[in-house]
């Protein structure tokens, strides 16, 4: 699908899905081409409008981190991800921009709310995005504010998981393995502002960028910046939190351990007394109607002093 942003006669943008509209609009009258899902015919048909090469899905994924920007004479490529949080997992989806004067097309296979929050800001008012610079600046700015939010969930979500280690509560293998999916998260989440962190500095130094939006630009690298600390701190105390819980862990299966070497301490005694009045030579104590509790009462004698011996050297 695609969707063309285009500046009617009265200079107002509008927005349209028919493809055969690029046969009759000027190049200095189309703001942004955004390519959802493109078919082959619409590829084909924005190449031959803007004189460029699309990059297929498997190329944008392909292309190393450092080699995720590039320009020519006359236009700007850029790849980058976008992270798209899922109900457990989080995944990355690969966008490509070009910038071509003052015409920006994105490339990308699925729905993103960054995209559709700024075609909305576009068709109410196009005042502040004159230029495929200011659309590209728009997304960036949306999809940071979104990384914050993000953040702040798992923020919460990490004080929650702290607060039910303080409390007590039990901690299990499935407590662990969510504190390791939370920061499988973060480390996504991290890689992903990097990778805007990098794209707008490369943006930045460029000649072919307005002068007018290099401050917005350096205050998101700031923003940015923010985030990434932010995400390091997190990342540090999932770090404690989970050597926490592997402590406690620990703690437990020590308690357990404890409970199986005393139970096996205390009947050491009594099984050696059963053991020697259970071989077939002549004992003392044998014959008298009283055997059978003199040498039970020798047994509880004997676990009774190891329990004495154990609770003075403070192992009990």
């Amino acid at each position: 699908m695609i969707e063309i942003f285009y500046k009617n006669p009265e200079s107002k943008f509008e927005s349209t899905n028919n493809l055969e509209m690029l046969k009759t609009l000027q190049r200095e009258n189309v703001l942004w081409l955004d390519l959802c899902d493109p078919e082959g015919e619409e590829k084909r048909a924005v190449e031959g409008y803007l004189n460029t090469t699309l990059q297929s899905r498997a190329q944008a994924e392909e292309i190393e981190s450092s080699s995720r920007y590039s320009e020519d004479d006359t236009s700007i490529f850029i790849n980058t991800n976008f992270l798209i949080p899922g109900p457990e997992n989080y995944s990355m989806e690969s966008v490509s921009f070009i910038l071509c004067g003052k015409t920006i097309v994105s490339v990308r296979q699925a729905a993103l709310r960054s995209f559709t929050d700024i075609q909305r800001r576009i068709t109410a008012g196009i005042r502040y995005y004159p230029t495929g610079f200011h659309v590209l600046m728009g997304i960036l700015d949306n999809r940071i504010d979104l990384d914050a939010d993000m953040i702040e969930l798992m923020s919460k979500e990490l004080e929650q998981y702290s607060r039910r280690v303080s409390m007590g509560e039990d901690v299990n293998e499935d407590f662990l393995i969510d504190i390791n999916q939370l920061q499988e998260n973060t480390m996504m989440v991290r890689e992903n502002i990097v990778d805007k962190q990098r794209m707008i500095s490369s943006v930045l130094k460029s000649e072919k960028t307005p002068d007018e939006i290099n401050d917005k630009l350096s205050g998101l690298l700031k923003d940015i910046s923010s985030l990434i600390n932010h995400t390091d701190f997190n990342f540090e105390r999932l770090e404690y939190l989970q050597n926490t819980v592997l402590g406690l862990i620990n703690v437990e299966q020590n308690k357990i351990m404890k409970i199986f070497t005393l139970v096996s301490l205390l009947l050491m005694p009594p099984t050696l007394v059963a053991s020697i009045y259970g071989m077939n030579v002549q004992l003392p104590l044998i014959g008298g109607i009283w055997d059978f509790l003199m040498i039970m009462m020798l047994m509880l004698l004997l676990v009774g002093m190891v329990i004495i011996i154990f609770r003075r050297r403070k192992m009990l």
